[in-house]
């Protein structure tokens, strides 16, 4: 399970109050980070699912899922699901932080994002049948691509933050991530090391 969305696919009460008393469902997702460029510059890993699914189709999200009973913890969980999803190996991976958790109304997950620092080059090897395309993209070119924009689910139009990069469309609790990372990434160092603000 990797995208994370909002309106509620029931916009009834009574569905509502069965999410509400369901117990929340934890979740994790890896947020990647690389530099690139002469003075470098992180760019960011998401993914965009397959058109073809049932649910979220379409939908750009971080690689991640729900835990397993087998994950040690929920970085585990972070770590196994982009595997799982893209390829990305955990020796490759360097563990920066995590950042606030992020509820869902749809779904009634808790995701905890796990900021991460991963080889520029990667090379990825996606799942079949949940992944259609990685996207690197630069994050500055995300902050700046901040909008508000029409979603359209199950017949219901309605309005949200955004953001809208190379005619991809970031929303959801994907988007609730990225401003949590924009609050939290600090600079990279002389020696080009990514590290998160524990003023958060």
């Amino acid at each position: 399970m990797s995208a994370f969305t909002w309106p509620p696919e029931s916009s009834s009460p009574a569905g509502s109050e069965r999410a509400a008393a369901a117990e929340p469902v934890q979740a994790a997702v890896l947020v990647p980070l690389f530099l690139t460029g002469e003075t470098p510059e992180p760019s960011v890993v998401l993914t965009k699912r397959r058109a073809d699914l049932r649910r979220h189709a379409g939908e750009i999200s971080f690689p991640g899922g729900r835990k397993d009973p087998g994950d040690a913890d929920l970085s585990a969980t972070a770590l196994r699901e982009a595997e799982e999803e893209i390829g990305l190996s955990r020796a490759q991976v360097k563990l920066l932080g995590a950042l606030p958790t992020t509820s869902t109304l749809a779904t009634n997950y808790v995701i905890h994002p796990f900021v991460a620092t991963i080889p520029a080059g990667t090379a990825w090897t996606l799942s079949e049948r949940e992944v259609d395309q990685v996207l690197e993209l630069p994050l500055e070119a995300v902050r700046a691509a901040k909008a508000i924009t029409d979603i359209e689910r199950r017949g219901i139009t309605f309005q949200t933050d955004a953001y809208i990069v190379e005619g991809n469309v970031i929303w959801g609790a994907t988007a609730r991530i990225l401003a949590h990372l924009f609050d939290a990434l600090l600079p990279a160092d002389a020696e080009g090391n990514l590290a998160l603000s524990s003023d958060r």
